[in-house]
């Protein structure tokens, strides 16, 4: 288990007794590089956690990041959910990583008590961390690893448990809607008294241990819950294997952190998929009572194919590329070298930086290459203040060609305008979202990146906008240049929280914030700062798309063919017509 080894000189990668082979004889080619991979999802538990919250118990939450091999830094990966209540968490959320055999795979993991809603890791107490390769949770036997948390003084801190386990390439998700009947009761006050259940679904490994994949809501006061519908991949679920064992427990949920178990059954994708009205009787082994502790009913147990991202981009797909730049007065005198909007002979100030990194990836899904380029917050010309105004000075086609396009016109306007104020986003994503609006299909989806410097002013105007926005193809990145205080903007970002405005809640997660100045290595190559940022504000936005493409049903068209050499060449696609005229600007 955990091991490389060479059978009959085919490459070979296992895990436990799953083997992928890796490169074989037949697709041996003389004078080419193979590189044997894998993608490993890492699963975390803790056990024995210090408790850091005085009137209750820790709200554990786990930080990964992995080690950028050019600078040497740690750079954060992504995070886990936050257990309220726990010492001993088990986090549902799992990391998701590509394993290569020759490589050194530096990674550290932090434990945090998460004490409020922002996303600003100072803001929380620290309770400890661990560093280690990929290679030593891969190679341990069972993929397993046990450590002690190593906190900022003395004494225990707790364990951290690492389990990591090769993922198979399996498309297909499981949409899941159960519900259960005669429930034990667990809270005994008053006549009445009712449990408050929910569901944990666990997985087998090949240790006979569980991993946890998902947790159900907890429904108050009822013996008889209705579970809400939810969907997970099979990959997640059983990774893949159809006959392995998932364990479904029942639990009676207290704000303590201290939930009951109610009971448990044991059973597998196969035998919940055959059709039928399936119904598992709960049995929990430190019960007195000899008889079922409730029933739970399969209402609907379906299997999809799940599209990608690369799916929708075959079947032509385009992504549309916006961008927004503030040109607020605290950017500094554009003339200043202290100014963020200064043009530095030598290298690109932030906000070029930005446009440069983002739009020199998203340019290669836009068959056109047109894009539309914004700024706000500028006092024009003739007097008046705009926070809608087209960087080319073009109201009517504000379509710059490529990212060069763009970077040029961004310059000319710094020598067009006024730095002034304030910074609204509201009145540029309303402007994207009413060419999102025009076209739903999914032929075409937008991608808006708003640059700037400073806080919003117009805060519930914008959480409206982006509400409203949420049902459409569109996303939003937001970069924050200097060393202003963004904690305002993790609201935005609603990974955590789901964003609301009026009491209305955003149907989709479509805005990713990051500060520039994370990903800044201090004199360090700003071509290495632009990579990063690139790969962290672009990371969301495959799983955004997919998101709208399944909340509406819409399934990716077939591949686009393409010509072949010695062929007749293949009729050129008719796309249907771009919108080529921005709305006129108030």
């Amino acid at each position: 288990a955990g091991i490389i080894q060479r059978q009959q000189s085919s490459f070979v990668v296992g895990f436990g007794n799953t083997n992928k082979i890796m490169a074989t004889p037949g697709g041996f080619r003389a004078g080419t590089a193979a590189i044997p991979s894998s993608q490993v999802e890492i699963s975390v538990m803790c056990r024995n956690l210090i408790n850091l919250d005085m009137l209750s118990k820790s709200d554990p939450m786990c930080v990964m990041y992995t080690m950028d091999i050019k600078s040497q830094k740690y750079i954060e990966y992504s995070r886990t959910e936050t257990i309220m209540d726990n010492l001993n968490p088990e986090f549902a959320r799992k990391f998701v990583i590509d394993y290569f055999f020759e490589e050194a795979q530096k990674l550290k993991f932090e434990v945090y008590d998460i004490d409020s809603a922002s996303r600003n890791l100072s803001q929380h107490d620290f309770v400890g961390s661990i560093e280690l390769t990929l290679g030593e949770i891969v190679g341990t036997v069972g993929g397993c690893v046990i450590k002690k948390l190593r906190g900022n003084c003395d004494g225990d801190r707790g364990s951290i448990i690492l389990r990591a386990e090769e993922l198979s390439s399996c498309k297909e998700i499981a949409l899941i809607q159960l519900k259960g009947t005669g429930l034990d009761q667990k809270n005994w006050w008053g006549l009445f008294g009712k449990s408050d259940p929910f569901l944990t679904f666990y997985r087998a490994n090949e240790d006979n241990s569980y991993t946890v994949v998902h947790r159900t809501e907890h429904i108050m006061s009822t013996l008889n819950p209705e579970w809400k519908s939810f969907n997970i991949p099979l990959k997640t679920l059983c990774n893949g294997d159809y006959d392995r064992s998932i364990k479904v427990e029942c639990y009676d949920w207290n704000s303590s952190g201290n939930h009951e178990l109610i009971g448990q059954f044991i059973t597998n994708v196969r035998e919940m998929s055959s059709g039928g009205s399936k119904v598992f009787e709960l049995r929990n082994a430190l019960s007195k009572k000899k008889k079922a502790s409730g029933q739970i009913h399969v209402l609907s147990f379906r299997i999809e194919t799940q599209s990608t991202f690369i799916d929708y981009v075959r079947g032509g797909m385009q992504l549309n590329f916006t961008v927004a730049v503030d040109f607020t007065a605290s950017n500094g005198n554009p003339q200043s070298s202290t100014s963020l909007h200064y043009n530095n002979p030598y290298q690109q100030n932030q906000y070029a930086a930005a446009i440069s990194s983002v739009g020199e990836i998203l340019q290669d899904y836009d068959s056109d290459k047109m894009y539309p380029a914004l700024g706000f917050g500028a006092r024009m010309p003739d007097g008046t203040v705009s926070h809608e105004f087209a960087l080319n000075f073009n109201p009517q086609n504000p379509f710059c060609s490529g990212v060069d396009g763009i970077l040029a016109a961004y310059y000319h306007s710094l020598n067009s305008v006024q730095l002034y104020g304030p910074t609204n986003f509201a009145p540029v994503i309303n402007h994207v979202a009413k060419f999102a609006a025009a076209v739903r299909d999914g032929s075409e989806y937008f991608v808006l990146l708003i640059i700037t410097d400073g806080i919003i002013t117009d805060m519930p105007q914008t959480k409206t906008a982006i509400v409203s926005a949420s049902i459409l193809p569109m996303s939003i990145i937001i970069v924050g240049v200097g060393n202003a205080d963004f904690t305002a903007m993790d609201e935005l970002d609603g990974d955590d929280v789901r964003l609301s405005s009026q009491g209305r809640y955003a149907e989709r997660d479509i805005v990713q914030f990051v500060p520039f100045r994370n990903f800044l290595s201090g004199g360090g190559s700003m071509h290495v700062s632009q990579a990063f940022l690139a790969k962290e504000v672009l990371a969301e936005v495959p799983d955004q798309i997919i998101s709208y493409m399944k909340r509406y049903n819409i399934k990716p068209r077939p591949p686009k063919p393409s010509p072949i050499p010695g062929s007749r060449p293949v009729a050129p696609i008719q796309q249907a017509p771009r919108a080529q005229q921005a709305p006129p600007y108030p």
